[in-house]
């Protein structure tokens, strides 16, 4: 090949190597990220009431300005600015605080803080916030019930941490016991503060009876709670049935009794008397 041929062709290599060669997006022309470097998410924490401090990073590394709105997303997060406008090839330090409201349960919080330019193009940096405080297992059961379907009853987690609960059940009757369920776990994860439904089968429930049921729950980390109420089983059915048959064995005798009634039984006596005329007297003139 000609020295002009491979002159000719080297340019022709640069221009296809160009065009298969990756080049940078919009996006990439700017970067949100912690400020100070070296952390790939934020991280915080603080009691119940406290507001935490940190600064995020919006750096262009374009040739253009861009302007970038900033939102929190997962826990209450505030701008010092929401919306900047960065310079080429500039970087913005915007600070922002993480509150913690009051009566918040201890643990951990994810969020992030999302950069957002006029184009739609986002970009988010993880958040993640540890509530602090004294760790407090409770929970109470309430408004127990028995229905056809079952016993219900309702859950609720006093506490400041997450459940797991366990249900023990036992029902006495007038002729012996009914029901004697060990505990075992249920199929829920209470969060603080949270409250559920839940129901218990009961399928061979006794037609008639009296009974005390007692509901026993139990949590890690100490929780308990028993909750008792008393009921009884009437086939309401057979009772309504027999109801109305004396109802209308009543009414049936009610008839034939006042169709054996005398005339004049049970009423005052009436005598025609006839009507007698005023005498007159008198001198006829």
């Amino acid at each position: 090949m000609s020295s002009a041929a491979r002159v000719l062709c080297l340019p022709l290599l640069l221009l296809s190597l160009l065009a298969v060669a990756p080049t940078a997006t919009a996006a990439d022309a700017w970067l949100v990220a912690p400020s100070g470097g070296g952390r790939p998410s934020f991280y915080t924490e603080g009691g119940p009431g406290t507001v935490q401090q940190d600064t995020v990073s919006v750096t262009n590394r374009g040739a253009e300005p861009v302007t970038v709105r900033l939102t929190g997303t997962g826990v209450p997060i505030a701008f010092a600015e929401s919306r900047v406008r960065i310079p080429a090839r500039t970087r913005a330090e915007v600070p922002f605080t993480v509150s913690v409201p009051t009566g918040t349960a201890p643990g951990d919080r994810a969020g992030g803080i999302v950069a957002r330019d006029t184009d739609g193009r986002a970009q988010t940096v993880p958040l993640r916030l540890r509530v602090t405080g004294p760790e407090l297992s409770a929970l109470t059961v309430e408004h127990v019930a028995v229905h056809a379907d079952g016993i219900t009853y309702e859950l609720v987690n006093r506490g400041t941490t997450a459940i797991a609960p366990s249900l023990a059940v036992r029902a006495d009757g007038v002729f012996g016991r009914l029901l004697d369920r060990a505990p075992r776990p249920l199929p829920v994860d209470l969060p603080p503060g949270s409250r559920t439904r839940l129901t218990e089968p009961w399928p061979d429930r006794p037609a008639l009876d009296a009974a005390d049921l007692r509901l026993t729950v139990t949590a890690a980390g100490g929780a308990a709670d028993t909750a008792q109420v008393s009921v009884r089983f009437v086939p309401w059915g057979a009772v309504a049935g027999a109801a109305g048959a004396f109802a209308a064995a009543g009414a049936l005798f009610a008839v034939r009794r006042r169709r054996r009634r005398k005339p004049n039984d049970g009423e005052a006596s009436q005598v025609e008397r006839p009507l007698q005329q005023p005498e007159l007297t008198g001198v006829g003139t």
